[in-house]
């Protein structure tokens, strides 16, 4: 029986196993607003059709080329919007969801630090009168939240490591990203 060998294309050109783990849309692109600041993520597919349209410009580009019959173009790892986009005053105000909770607080639990078996935990209980507000769930490991309980942090003596906050709106690209690339940290504002 013979091995199946991966068919490699044309010189330069992306390996068929390329396309294949960067999926349909062939990965993420970094989209920064006119001044550089950093709004969103998208698929190159998307990154592609606003640089052809003059839409946006390359700031960086990834590591291979897009290729067609006719043409070959390189592959965008951040662009930068050529008009300035409004963004809503609250726009930080986003959705409480457990992968934006454990983005904020670093992918660790505030209580231990360990980066396993992660959930959510309101640091004063809903029992007690905590509310589901940013200020009140932080990402805690499923024993150090089994330990806390129904407690309140003085009454479990465990307090989070940082105070819970409403995180900036840059924590949103990580949710959507959890792997930031190489070329996209110089962009991004250190993690709070």
């Amino acid at each position: 029986m013979a091995a199946h060998a991966t068919p490699s294309g044309p010189p330069g050109s992306v390996p068929v196993f390329e396309h294949r783990r960067h999926g349909r849309d062939g990965g993420r692109v970094l989209v920064l607003n006119a001044t550089y600041e950093p709004i969103n993520v998208c698929s190159v597919r998307r990154a592609v059709i606003l640089l052809l349209k003059h839409r946006a410009e390359m700031v960086e580009e990834g590591l291979s080329s897009l290729r067609s019959e006719r043409a070959s173009v390189a592959r965008p790892a951040v662009i930068r919007l050529s008009n300035y986009v409004r963004l809503p005053r609250d726009a930080h105000r986003r959705k409480i969801t457990r992968r934006a909770v454990f983005a904020r607080d670093g992918w660790e639990c505030q209580y231990c630090g360990c980066r396993s078996q992660l959930t959510v935990d309101h640091v004063i209980p809903r029992s007690k009168g905590g509310s589901s507000e940013w200020e009140n769930i932080v990402a805690s490991c499923a024993p150090c939240n089994r330990r806390k309980g129904d407690l309140l942090p003085r009454q479990a003596n465990m307090h989070p490591r940082r105070p819970p906050v409403r995180p900036h709106s840059s924590v949103f690209i990580h949710v959507a990203s959890p792997v930031i690339p190489p070329a996209w940290k110089q962009w991004l504002p250190e993690a709070a």
